[in-house]
């Protein structure tokens, strides 16, 4: 029996000149209870999710959730309130919340609005918004199709752990009483996949997704369901590897973790704690001399796009490494003070972190490699951000003379970050675009690998 789980229906989003409105009289308020600085915001979110399990609706969730925050400064000291109910008396009661923790907090020379210079002023439409009028009738019928194409892609597909489909649209309004204020739509659909499979007494599963911010870019749901029935079937038949050191391709879907880590590294707040293996390496080379790494926060479309940050400062292209070296930082403006130095605009992150890609494709990189471990999966986490030390469980494909001989599960991959991006010795061009880090996959020079 299937299980319906469901909330309020999915509705319009309101209209950003009211939620602005709002915005404003939270601030005046803020300012008349002894504020000196403030800053608020309302994100407004509406979505729809079903999940098709063995031909059946296992779930249907509709979501419209909603949350205001508001961050106080009394001489540097902070206070942090948020509800989720518009009304008088909670707005109200928010305010005094927020005022009353700054009250009691410790001074902090660094706490406070982004420098009033580093606000955004004028927002551009990054086309952010394509929403979606998806029913679930619709949407079921999506799934089902999803799922039937990969558990007919081979007899061995005997489960399903389903096929997703989902659409969500939000609203962010935020301002602060620096002058900033700024507004924009977003919407996110994706469908998924992901099957099992059996041979003899093994069990393996595989998945694939496609994700858009425009669902006329979304793959066609058989063809989402194919790849993971395909990349489940080819997973079967595993075999173990005995402990070497050998080349390592990660796959473009699993690429980005990487670079993620990297980011942390020479994140503002890793940086001020003195707790990074990157710390002062600014002005040095890191990665080899042909990588270029860059944000594109103005991309239209882009599932990382952002016109500002969290704070409101506006978001550039900037280079963060160039021909090896590492240009920047990636730095709110609490890190940026701490350090002494000026915002990047990442708060919250980075945006659209791109690693420029080379000119082979997969299959150039597996020639290229001849033998060695394609990586299409980690498990688990064990990385070091201060030491930079990486060991991480693993699953992919053992191959010799440049093809995939056979699938490997159960091993381990381990190294130094800082050696293993200094043995980065090709970018692919097969870039994944279905998130914030566009990397196609990477080829490392050696790692440990410990298997049975």
């Amino acid at each position: 029996m299937s299980a319906i789980q469901a909330t309020e229906h999915t509705a319009p989003l309101p209209e950003a000149a009211r939620l602005e409105e709002m915005v404003q009289d939270i601030i005046a308020r803020a300012r008349a209870a002894g504020a000196d600085q403030v800053e608020a915001g309302v994100s407004f979110d509406t979505g729809l999710s079903v999940t098709v399990r063995l031909g059946e609706t296992e779930t249907l969730e509709f979501n419209r959730d909603r949350v205001l925050g508001l961050t106080v400064y009394f001489d540097h000291r902070k206070g942090t309130a948020s509800t989720s109910d518009f009304g008088p008396d909670s707005i109200e009661a928010t305010v005094r919340a927020a005022c009353d923790v700054a009250r009691y907090t410790s001074e902090d020379p660094c706490a406070g609005l982004a420098d009033a210079d580093r606000l955004a002023r004028d927002v551009p439409d990054l086309d952010l918004y394509h929403p979606w009028e998806l029913g679930p009738e619709q949407a079921i019928v999506l799934a089902r199709e999803c799922e039937a194409a990969a558990r007919a892609v081979d007899s061995r597909i005997d489960n399903s752990e389903g096929a997703t489909v989902a659409s969500y649209a939000g609203l962010r309004v935020k301002a602060n009483s620096l002058g900033f204020h700024g507004s924009y739509n977003t919407s996110y659909h994706s469908i998924s996949c992901s099957v099992i499979g059996r041979q003899g007494e093994e069990m393996q599963r595989d998945y694939w997704l496609t994700a858009a911010r425009d669902r006329a870019e979304l793959e066609l749901p058989a063809d989402v369901g194919r790849k993971a029935g395909e990349r489940t079937v080819r997973r079967l038949g595993t075999r173990r590897l005995s402990t070497r050191t050998a080349p390592v391709i990660v796959a473009a879907e699993s690429a980005g973790s990487l670079f993620g880590h990297f980011i942390n590294a020479v994140s503002g707040s890793s940086l001020y704690r003195k707790s990074s293996f990157l710390l002062d390496h600014l002005g040095k080379e890191v990665f080899p001399g042909f990588m270029h790494i860059h944000e594109q926060p103005h991309l239209p479309g882009g599932l990382g796009s952002a016109p500002y940050d969290s704070e409101g400062v506006v978001t550039q292209a900037r280079d963060i490494v160039s021909g090896g070296i590492l240009q920047g930082y990636v730095l709110n403006s609490y890190a940026a003070r701490k350090l002494g130095m000026q915002t990047t605009g990442n708060a919250g992150g980075v945006h659209n972190l791109t690693i420029d890609p080379g000119k082979y494709d997969l299959d150039g990189l597996l020639r290229q490699m001849g033998s060695g471990l394609l990586v299409t999966e980690f498990i688990g986490f064990g990385v070091n951000i201060v030491t930079g030390d990486y060991s991480r469980g693993a699953a992919g494909f053992w191959i010799e003379n440049g093809e995939i001989a056979y699938p490997v599960d159960e091993i381990t991959v381990a190294g130094n970050l800082k050696d293993m991006f200094m043995g980065i010795a090709a970018v692919g061009n097969d870039v994944d675009l279905r998130g914030n880090v566009r990397s196609g996959s990477v080829l490392l020079d050696h790692m440990m690998i410990a298997g049975s």
